[in-house]
């Protein structure tokens, strides 16, 4: 073993420390905090408090499934409909645009994404929600502001402010790596269009696609501003439930037990995504 090679362990124990502290140390201590009994009308866990599974239970109850399937569900539509919205673009921008206008577009789509997003959220809800200039004709055509259906889709809209950006540059890098002569190729053997890139350009791209999700998704399942703004409290994410916990009425044991799940849940969800990952780039290679 050579002297770089025996010193690379090294050079990760101040990473590892930091690592260690800001995030394996504090998690450690919210899974102790959710073991914990609560004592209404304090703040958190008190000294010596005993140790119960009852906040995990109440986890278990239809309104807690009620926001955990309401994140899932529009974080997965918002992912769905974002992944579908950036391919094109992102094709269109690696492919089609000259170098010049290839910058342009990236440097636009950057600065969109890193523009706040409580900006963003507020013009959103200045544009459809309550005091929208939109609501005399969403009216006239049989659509409430103010239906839960209405406010979900709004939300799914900010999250997509954010996930179609972030989406359309993953991707870009994803197109740019494709040999473009193997689409031509097949449309030289008579191939259409829209076959030729079914075939070879989509699965080509599929890992990007994936990642592409990945971090879509994780951005949806952990959005906080976004739903809090626009859901008007009929609409809420796990990620607010939370909040509402720790803040609100103090139930520090609860609102750690709901952390911890949501952790354990985003970690699953993120390794099945990676495997998924994984073999579609073995099935790559191995064609």
């Amino acid at each position: 073993m050579s002297a770089r090679e025996g010193s690379a362990p090294i050079l990760l124990i101040p990473g590892m420390a930091v690592y260690a502290t800001l995030f394996v140390a504090p998690m450690a201590l919210l899974l102790v905090e959710s073991l914990h009994e609560f004592t209404p009308g304090r703040v958190g866990s008190v000294a010596g408090a005993a140790w119960t599974f009852d906040n995990y239970a109440e986890l278990f109850h239809p309104s807690f499934l009620r926001f955990f399937l309401q994140t899932l569900g529009i974080s997965l539509s918002a992912t769905l409909v974002g992944i579908a919205v950036a391919f094109p673009i992102s094709y269109q921008i690696a492919c089609r645009l000259s170098p010049r206008l290839r910058v342009v577009a990236i440097v636009s789509l950057a600065a969109f994404m890193l523009l706040s997003i409580i900006v963003k959220t507020y013009a959103l809800e200045l544009s459809f929600g309550a005091v929208s200039p939109l609501n005399p004709v969403l009216h006239a055509v049989g659509i409430s502001t103010s239906s839960r259906i209405y406010i979900q889709a709004l939300v799914a809209a900010g999250l997509l402010q954010f996930i179609i950006p972030i989406a359309t540059l993953t991707l870009v890098g994803t197109h740019q790596n494709i040999d473009r002569h193997l689409v031509e190729a097949a449309q030289a053997l008579g191939a259409p269009a829209w076959r030729a890139h079914l075939s070879i350009t989509l699965p080509l791209a599929m890992p990007g696609v994936l990642s592409a999700a990945l971090l879509a998704f994780s951005f949806g399942v952990s959005a906080f501003v976004i739903p809090m703004i626009l859901g008007k409290g009929r609409v809420q994410f796990l990620s607010n439930l939370i909040y509402n916990r720790f803040s609100e009425v103090a139930n520090y044991p609860g609102g750690a037990s709901i952390s911890i799940v949501t952790l354990l849940v985003s970690l699953s969800l993120v390794l099945l995504l990676v495997r998924l990952i994984t073999m579609v780039r073995r099935h790559g290679e191995l064609r």
